[in-house]
């Protein structure tokens, strides 16, 4: 198959518009062509193309930024004399001096088709900006790795924070090209917008359901995004971000865990099975141990559970990540009534709210979890809404 950017090169009629414009790329260390070139040195290659600037998005173009809140400095690029812009610095939405360096903004950023992954947020933003200024913006589309499936519930109006832009369920099931079109729809946009599509796209083939699994390399979009696995489970385990528990940064496996020192995993995962194993389709659970090199309960044997999506055993239609978790966070706290279990820190620029509940985009699933009579039918039921209603919603901006 062809992501975007490698038809952008190999077919010079899509260039052909940018004749005379000046054109800049908003990319991340994933942004590659098919044979592993970035997409900046492909290009800067290119003799019909004019490459006046670069930007990049959180954890920087060159992904080295590790963690929320961790801001990425502009510089000028040594190769090619550009100036590159950070869009998590000192502003999160392009200025007006940034916006004067080009034309046409290309974006080629790999998503992972979750809502808070902050790249779909950042396109967001770009898009207003290009909206007041007259410049246009096309997307070198790449594949959503979750795929099409729709969980989570969707961000209520009045929550909207750099992780949730706009009300969409935790797992949206579109690509960055597509949640452009919806994005101009939904914020009354007047912009010059193209998508360059995929050829060949097919989201509800196994085994990679989303993901070119065998044809294209995963390279990680983000510090802790390293494998396909981690993108299946991302929509659940990022919940963790929001909580005292260790989503396994500091280990080889982060966002495909999590643990704590004083939780017993074998209880979790009975009572676990107990109240919901319909949630817990689609994947096989395994009681582990790990101890944090960095980040949340460093140096610490923390007990937990790992997540499992990798082998034949995997049923992607069934695994819902977000309730999954969901359920962890509901069997610790019948299980340890006063588990301090949600987290109060500054979590992306939001001073005065909890964590958990500007990920989830209102504090709904909190206030469940913390409810002792409320049922595993209350959640589901209010998901099931949010799920289908979305369905629905997203799909004129289909483009494959």
């Amino acid at each position: 198959m062809l992501f975007g950017i490698d038809r952008f090169l190999t077919e010079p009629k899509l260039r052909a518009a940018l004749q005379g414009k000046r054109v800049a790329l908003l990319a991340h260390p994933a942004s590659v062509t098919a044979d592993l070139t970035h997409s900046l040195d492909a290009l800067a290659a290119l003799d019909d193309i004019c490459l006046s600037a670069a930007f990049g998005p959180q954890h920087g173009i060159k992904g080295d930024k590790q963690d929320n809140m961790m801001e990425s400095p502009d510089f000028l690029d040594p190769q090619y004399q550009i100036p590159v812009f950070s869009l998590y610095g000192e502003v999160r939405r392009p200025t007006a001096a940034m916006l004067d360096t080009f034309d046409v903004l290309l974006v080629d950023l790999q998503d992972l088709g979750c809502r808070i992954y902050t790249f779909i947020t950042t396109l967001a933003y770009v898009l207003e900006a290009a909206a007041q200024t007259g410049k246009a913006v096309w997307v070198l589309d790449r594949p959503n790795p979750a795929g099409r499936p729709v969980e989570g519930l969707s961000l209520r109006r009045g929550w909207e924070s750099f992780v949730g832009v706009a009300p969409m369920p935790m797992r949206h099931g579109m690509t960055m090209g597509e949640l452009g079109l919806w994005f101009i729809n939904e914020l009354k946009l007047d912009v010059d917008y193209q998508v360059i599509t995929m050829h060949g796209w097919q989201p509800g083939l196994g085994a990679g359901f989303g993901w070119p699994l065998g044809e294209r390399t995963w390279i990680n979009p983000s510090p802790n995004a390293p494998n396909l696995w981690m993108a299946r489970c991302y929509a659940g385990t990022v919940m963790l971000e929001g909580t005292t528990l260790s989503e396994g940064r500091g280990t080889t496996r982060p966002l495909e865990l999590f643990g704590a020192p004083d939780i017993n995993p074998k209880a979790l995962l009975k009572l676990m099975h107990e109240l919901a194993p319909e949630w817990l389709a689609g994947c096989r659970l395994r009681e582990c141990w790990f101890e944090p090199t960095f980040h949340k309960h460093v140096g610490k044997l923390c007990a937990g559970v790992q997540i499992h999506v990798e082998d034949s055993s995997y049923q992607h239609q069934r695994f819902k990540p977000w309730r999954l978790q969901a359920l962890a966070f509901k069997a610790l706290r019948l299980l340890q009534a006063d588990y301090p279990l949600w987290r109060d820190f500054p979590y992306e620029y939001e001073l005065d709210k909890l964590a958990i509940d500007v990920i989830n985009g209102s504090p709904l699933l909190r206030e469940w979890v913390d409810d002792p009579v409320a049922a595993i039918a209350d959640l589901e039921g209010l998901a099931e809404v949010d799920e289908r209603a979305w369905l629905e919603q997203r799909q004129p901006y289909l483009l494959y």
